[in-house]
């Protein structure tokens, strides 16, 4: 039986406007939003006083590797994660899972795998590879909420890269379904690790490694394809500034593209990252300061339409820590949990604002997983998903902080300012205290067709 109770703070962060409002939640959903403190002598009521109480946060992009990578992450953990910086819904990729969700087959064991761990929400992407066109109308039909696409070596070789006539096959199938292509933006021409090869714990040798030409022609390529075929398209975790006008003037024409960025890409610069801390690796790198504060305006100015963590955590042995070899290291960032602090932290020399943070990180991306009508704002009949959290609190991360599998992450050791309080998801208080308050309480978000 879920509870029913009033929440109340002085900064509700409402779509509209911001200030001091009783929510009265029934059900799992928003029954009521009143101005000013109207407690209720039927239900529990609890008064978060200045504490900013925000929509939860949807992370779009997610990494929990199970079932079959579950040494690197998995469902309980990855969610308990999510739950401590307040993200109530994510959404899983289709790897790195072992096997990968490229057919309706997979699907069923990644969802059995759910069981008994879901502590926030979680809905799922689909893979595009070669081979598996006649797999993605039925997947669309089974419920996932768009594809994601490598156009470089993904890392996992169960994973291979789409060509463009790999693509050109998927949209063609998923014509008239309105679920979005998702891409990882680079064309791999040319050789340049050679820097690298003989500087494997150098990180700048790792940056000329995976040049921004790889990103730019591939997001090129990307935006012609969304023109053409007038589908959906989504460029993932963006890191080179230099598209950004292309995609500004295919905005501008009606082409139907979104484009995000992550916490890493706009936080950590690669002029301070240090030798052969391979914590920081993760394709496309981390690239330099000047490149990240244009991210940064696009962020503001909406041509970057929404964050993404793009969590996607190895064991310490994977990442090569004891080496410090940025050739042989798993290429990605354990962050999940911190973004909220981390763009908040950042956002204050760029004029970020709880408006704007709200948009970014919950009401564009629950419309782009095709949930914006039920999640994402705090608003009658929306599920009753939140986020409690103090702007102006900092804290250290440390070991003990990081609620991931494993403590490796190269947010351990920053100061953050904004630490999360409550993570209240379907009506239930999970999150709270600093510790995971009800366990079991997220839902599967699928869509069938």
């Amino acid at each position: 039986m879920k509870e029913n109770f009033v929440i109340y703070s002085e900064r509700v962060v409402l779509p509209e406007e911001m200030g001091a409002f009783s929510i009265t939640i029934v059900e799992g959903k928003i029954a009521a939003i009143q101005k000013g403190k109207i407690a209720s002598k039927e239900m529990p009521f609890y008064d978060y006083k200045n504490l900013v109480i925000m929509p939860g946060i949807i992370d779009p992009h997610v990494h929990i590797n199970e079932p079959g990578r579950t040494e690197w992450e998995g469902f309980y953990t990855g969610t308990t994660a999510a739950a401590a910086g307040g993200i109530t819904t994510l959404v899983d990729m289709p790897l790195n899972s072992s096997p990968v969700t490229i057919n309706v087959q997979e699907l069923e064991h990644k969802l059995a795998a759910t069981s008994d761990k879901l502590h926030v929400n979680s809905g799922f992407w689909g893979g595009i590879i070669p081979g598996n066109t006649a797999d993605l109308l039925p997947l669309a039909k089974a419920g996932v909420l768009g594809f994601k696409a490598f156009l470089t070596h993904s890392g996992i070789d169960e994973f291979p890269n789409a060509d463009e006539a790999t693509l050109r096959a998927a949209y063609e199938a998923l014509k008239g379904t309105g679920l979005p292509i998702l891409a990882h933006c680079e064309l791999t021409t040319g050789s340049y690790d050679e820097a690298l090869i003989h500087a494997p714990t150098n990180y700048q040798a790792y940056l000329q490694s995976r040049p921004r030409k790889w990103e730019n022609d591939a997001v090129g390529l990307m935006l012609k394809l969304a023109e053409e075929y007038q589908h959906p398209t989504h460029i993932v975790h963006l890191s080179s500034a230099d598209p950004l006008d292309l995609i500004r003037a295919a905005k501008k024409r009606g082409v139907p593209v979104t484009v995000e960025t992550c916490p890493h890409y706009i936080c950590f610069h690669a002029e301070e990252i240090p030798n052969a801390d391979t914590r920081y690796k993760c394709a496309p790198p981390i690239r330099e300061r000047a490149n990240n504060e244009l991210l940064w305006a696009a962020l503001l100015d909406g041509t970057l339409d929404f964050i993404g963590s793009d969590h996607s955590p190895a064991p310490p042995n994977i990442k090569a820590l004891d080496t410090g070899n940025f050739k042989e290291a798993w290429g990605g960032i354990s962050g999940i949990q911190f973004t909220l602090s981390a763009l908040w932290t950042e956002g204050q020399q760029y004029g970020l604002s709880l408006e704007r943070l709200r948009e970014i990180l919950c009401e564009a991306p629950a419309q782009f997983i095709g949930f914006g009508n039920e999640k994402g704002k705090i608003a009658l009949g929306y599920a009753a998903d939140f986020v409690v959290w103090s702007p102006e609190t900092s804290y250290v991360v440390t070991k003990n902080t990081i609620q991931a599998k494993h403590k490796v992450s190269p947010y351990e050791g920053s100061t953050l300012q904004g630490a999360v309080h409550v993570t209240i998801v379907n009506g239930n208080l999970v999150w709270e205290n600093g510790c995971l308050n009800k366990k079991n309480k997220g839902s599967l978000l699928i869509k069938t067709k």
